[in-house]
């Protein structure tokens, strides 16, 4: 009968919380596809073995913070494509938001659309509600969805496919020089 608890109990907090597995490094990291901004499937598998991966969650496209933590990874690009890495980021942000989140920030990396929280929950990286804000670009007003808020999590990717660095407590605003830091030192 205790037994019976111990697993009714389990699958009980697994229905409610969902199941996500923390990410540690040395782990292999998880395979994914999404959509991404230009509406193309970006695949992980495609990238793994040539640099390495810079992998960052980030709240919501067209937010303070996020415009922050986007248009360092931007204006860093060259730095980040001579420590032999690249750059994608992902959201809860429908492709439609992305592409204009792209757009009027004039990103040069791929932004991924995590509407479902699959991918966050992969990496083990808490999600909450999703929502709606309205922004205007170009002078025309838009609206941008997203299914799940992920919190602000980085990860890098080695050649080999292992997580090699994972910040839980990502400062929007230093996140892209922490990483390339850690790339020159480790390559």
């Amino acid at each position: 009968m205790k037994t019976f608890f111990g697993l009714f109990t389990l699958l009980f907090l697994i229905s409610i919380h969902g199941f996500s597995q923390e990410l540690n490094v040395g782990d292999k990291a998880p395979e994914f596809q999404a959509k991404a901004d230009d509406g193309s499937t970006w695949d992980l598998k495609n990238y793994v073995g040539n640099k390495y991966i810079v992998v960052y969650f980030y709240p919501a496209a067209m937010t303070g913070g996020c415009t922050k933590q986007a248009c360092a990874y931007r204006d860093f690009k060259n730095e980040i494509a001579s420590a032999n890495a690249i750059v994608v980021g992902v959201s809860g942000d429908n492709v439609e938001g992305l592409k204009l989140f792209k757009k009027a920030n004039d990103l040069n990396f791929p932004l991924l659309s995590d509407e479902s929280g699959a991918i966050a929950k992969k990496f083990g990286v808490p999600t909450r509600d999703g929502g709606s804000i309205s922004r205007e670009v170009d002078g025309q007003n838009y609206d941008l969805v997203r299914g799940v808020t992920a919190s602000r999590w980085t990860f890098i990717i080695d050649k080999e496919g292992k997580i090699i660095y994972k910040n839980t407590e990502v400062d929007a605003s230093k996140d892209t020089q922490e990483i390339l830091d850690f790339i020159k030192k480790n390559s």
